[in-house]
């Protein structure tokens, strides 16, 4: 790793400029005297004082720092001789207790910050909604949304429909997150399926990269719930488009209640992937096909998600009824559902 990585790294720990300087210095020129680290320092930061040495003062009080933190120890003489010479020391200890004060500072400026919130909740936002609703409108929106979706640690659960306040583009953030463990759960809109260009753009990459998808004929609200801790809403219907904004649900009974909403719509709602069990000679195709049926979008639909013509596509419907023995759609239908195609 080139030295300016390390030096910005260590000062990300918590450590001075020139501390970093120094510790980094003495990796490259091993032990060392306190004059002649001096000297060191001095033309590696070339234009302080002209490239003169730094005073030896200065110095001392930054070394001292380093032996408290464990970073350096001195050789040839007592900790504070001017004979001994400064040696750096196997940084894992040091480092990761610099790594827990660090740790500790930020999660106190976030406490911090969550207080100062709330005072400006209390002192200027509107009175009513305090800490329940939060209103964004305009340009900001998808800002927010795109924020909420990078801090999300473990959960997302969706209400999907169109129009899209991030326009309907991909969701790379999602795949991200699903690569990392986070789990999404979806329900579309028959609406957002039928879109041909974002079922190819969004949906589709979604779900192969883990995501739970399933389908209704519409959903109740757009709705997303990050982690059980907030929520975002905004409209399904086109008034959305003029009045852009969205609503913020911070911890409440209405999250509660909302939470509840999308479990009692998913537990109704039909699968959109298929699992495991899907018999390995069925060809790529036809399992898409029976991923687009199970949505009830209509043959012209599936035709043009799959970019086909309506005689192909009614060509591998009939392969998959000679595949599952069946002769109506219902039977076929029937005999995925109970041998967990679907």
């Amino acid at each position: 790793m080139p030295e300016e990585d390390v030096r910005a790294h260590l000062c990300r720990l918590g450590l001075s400029r020139l501390q970093a300087d120094i510790y980094v210095t003495l990796l490259g020129t091993g032990s060392c005297t306190t004059e002649r680290l001096a000297a060191k320092i001095g033309r590696h930061r070339r234009g302080h004082r002209n490239g003169l040495p730094f005073e030896e003062r200065v110095l001392d009080r930054h070394l001292a720092h380093l032996r408290r933190l464990g970073l350096i120890t001195v050789t040839g003489g007592d900790a504070g001789a001017d004979a001994g010479e400064h040696v750096p020391v196997e940084p894992s200890i040091a480092l990761e207790s610099l790594a827990h004060t660090r740790t500790a500072e930020v999660h106190q400026a976030h406490l911090a910050a969550k207080q100062a919130y709330r005072g400006y909740r209390r002192s200027v936002a509107p009175q009513g909604t305090d800490d329940l609703i939060e209103v964004v409108k305009g340009p900001h929106v998808a800002e927010r949304i795109w924020n909420f979706e990078k801090a999300v640690e473990s959960e997302v659960l969706r209400f999907d429909s169109p129009p899209y306040h991030t326009h309907g583009t991909a969701n790379p953030v999602e795949i991200e997150k699903l690569g990392a463990g986070v789990e999404y759960r979806v329900v579309y809109s028959r609406s957002a399926v039928q879109n041909a260009d974002y079922y190819s753009i969004n949906i589709q990459p979604c779900i192969a990269a883990g995501e739970q998808a399933r389908v209704l004929p519409t959903v109740p609200v757009k709705l997303t719930i990050y982690d059980q801790r907030l929520a975002i809403v905004s409209m399904s219907f086109v008034e959305s488009e003029v009045k852009d904004y969205l609503l913020v649900v911070h911890p409440s009974s209405l999250l509660s209640a909302l939470a509840g909403l999308f479990e009692t719509s998913w537990r109704a709602a039909l699968p959109m992937h298929l699992n495991d069990r899907v018999p390995c000679g069925l060809q790529p195709v036809h399992r898409r096909i029976l991923e687009l049926l199970s949505t009830g979008v209509t043959d012209d639909t599936i035709a043009e998600l799959l970019g086909i013509s309506r005689r192909t596509l009614s060509r591998h419907v009939e392969a998959i009824n000679a595949r599952a023995g069946s002769v109506t759609r219902f039977q076929m239908a029937l005999y995925a559902a109970r041998n967990g195609w679907i």
